[in-house]
């Protein structure tokens, strides 16, 4: 199959158009127009240190205690977060039947606020923190106020955001007090895939399938730098079904895409949606 580095947005519509079943893969790039920043730069580097690995989070209580109060200081930016035109974008493709699924690797929900309805979270939902030995479930939301109610001083701590909620802030974590399952006395943690941990077979399955299903895959604003969304790419591109990126950096998966348009999210999808 050709590979084209140069697709107009004529092009990738009369593509979309000629379609019956588009799947599109999102990533941290359809977010950060709504102010949450995202983990790497244009060149698919780390722009900070990387963020908690899970079985860091369950072996150490003084790794709780670090996550826990930078997301106590971090979850505003991400409660208060509001779609952008890329996801509006999106829920338009979606309602004039030319999107048949959305594949996110984001965890901010975004997706459902502007009004998709066929999304599958790849990687979870912030918005939901459950227990790990007796799986019980509180919103976010519930657990902030416990949190603050706990640990007042660390409120109004002045943070740069960081990533899916996170806060970048170094101090004495020692003291922050964590909240365990009002039910169990177990560790809680966010209702997410923390790196180092495996998506649930389920939901990849889920998600292969309509990969599989599909005669065009559309990826947006992602790096596509770890396994979890590059495994979607590879496959498609086995199977021989058209692979459009709409990204401003470069990818691990360049070489795999018959189209790409290097651009923002929110202008190329506007367009996009507007010409469909």
């Amino acid at each position: 199959m050709r590979r084209v580095t140069g697709t107009s947005i004529d092009e990738l519509v009369s593509l979309l158009s000629g379609s019956t079943s588009v799947v599109a893969l999102t990533g941290a790039g359809c977010s950060t127009e709504s102010g949450i920043p995202d983990y790497r730069d244009a060149n698919g580097d780390w722009k900070q240190r990387q963020p908690v690995q899970y079985q860091d989070f369950v072996a150490s209580r003084a790794m709780r205690q670090r996550y826990w109060a930078r997301s106590m200081i971090g979850w505003q930016r991400v409660a208060t977060a509001r779609p952008n035109a890329a996801h509006f974008a999106l829920t338009k493709l979606e309602n004039c039947g030319t999107l048949g699924r959305i594949i996110t690797q984001n965890i901010d929900r975004l997706h459902q606020q502007a009004g998709s309805k066929t999304v599958i979270d790849l990687h979870g939902r912030l918005d939901r923190v459950v227990c790990l030995t007796c799986s019980s479930s509180v919103s976010r939301g519930e657990l902030q106020q416990q949190l603050i109610s706990r640990n007042p001083g660390w409120r109004d701590i002045e943070a740069v955001a960081a990533p899916d909620g996170d806060a970048s802030v170094e101090a004495d974590f020692g003291n922050f007090s964590v909240v365990s399952c009002h039910s169990c006395g177990g560790v809680l943690k966010p209702d997410v895939v923390f790196f180092g941990e495996s998506v649930p077979r389920t939901r990849v399955t889920r998600a292969m399938a309509a990969v599989e299903a599909a005669d065009v895959l559309l990826v947006v604003g992602s790096s596509l730098m770890v396994w979890s969304g590059l495994r979607f790419v590879r496959r498609a591109a086995e199977r021989g079904i058209p692979t459009v990126l709409v990204n401003l950096g470069r990818t691990r998966a360049d070489e795999l895409f018959t189209h790409r348009i290097t651009g923002r999210c929110s202008e190329v999808l506007s367009q996009i949606a507007q010409a469909t």
